[in-house]
C-alpha cells in the first residue's frame, strides 16, 4: 500500500437497507477478520449490491497512479487518454473527513461526508490513523 492509499480491505456485505431513499442504500459490512466495521450509503442505481458480496475498499488521497498529489485538479480533469486509479475500480466518490472519535479499548471512528452520501468506520487505531487528513477518494470493487 503506497502514501496516497490510506486505507485497503476486503468487506463482507452483512445488511443492505434502501428504504429511506429510492436510489440510496445504506450498507453494513464488516472486514473478513472482523477487526473493522463499515456503514456506508451508496448509490445503488449506479452500484448495485447484495449481501453476501464482498467488496474491496480503497480510501486513497489521489487519484493518481504513480501516488503524485492532484494540485487542485479533480477526477474530473484528468485528460483524455490518461489513466488514473479509477479506472481500476466501479464506484469512486470524493469526500471530506468531518469527524474522528475514540471509540472503545484500541479502535477509533471516522466519518466522511462524499455529498451527503455518508460512510461510517469504526476499527483499530493503528489502522485507521493515516485518514486524519481532509479529504479522500473511496474506490469500491467487487
Amino acid at each position: 500500500m503506497g502514501d496516497s492509499h490510506l486505507f485497503a480491505d476486503t468487506f463482507t456485505l452483512t445488511e443492505l437497507n434502501s428504504q429511506k431513499y429510492d436510489r440510496v442504500s445504506r450498507l453494513s459490512s464488516h472486514t473478513e477478520n472482523g477487526d473493522t466495521l463499515l456503514t456506508l450509503d451508496v448509490n445503488t442505481e449506479l452500484f448495485p449490491c447484495a449481501v453476501g458480496e464482498r467488496l474491496h475498499i480503497l480510501l486513497a488521497s489521489t487519484l493518481s497512479l504513480d501516488g503524485s498529489k492532484d494540485d487542485g485538479k479533480g477526477w474530473r480533469d484528468v485528460g483524455r487518454g490518461e489513466s488514473s486509479l479509477a479506472d481500476e475500480y466501479d464506484y469512486v466518490c470524493h469526500g471530506k473527513i468531518y469527524r474522528f472519535e475514540e471509540g472503545d479499548d484500541e479502535n477509533i471512528k471516522v466519518f466522511v461526508s462524499f455529498g451527503g452520501l455518508l460512510l461510517y468506520m469504526e476499527g483499530p487505531y493503528k489502522k485507521l490513523t493515516p485518514l486524519r487528513i481532509d479529504y479522500v477518494y473511496l474506490l469500491i470493487k467487487k
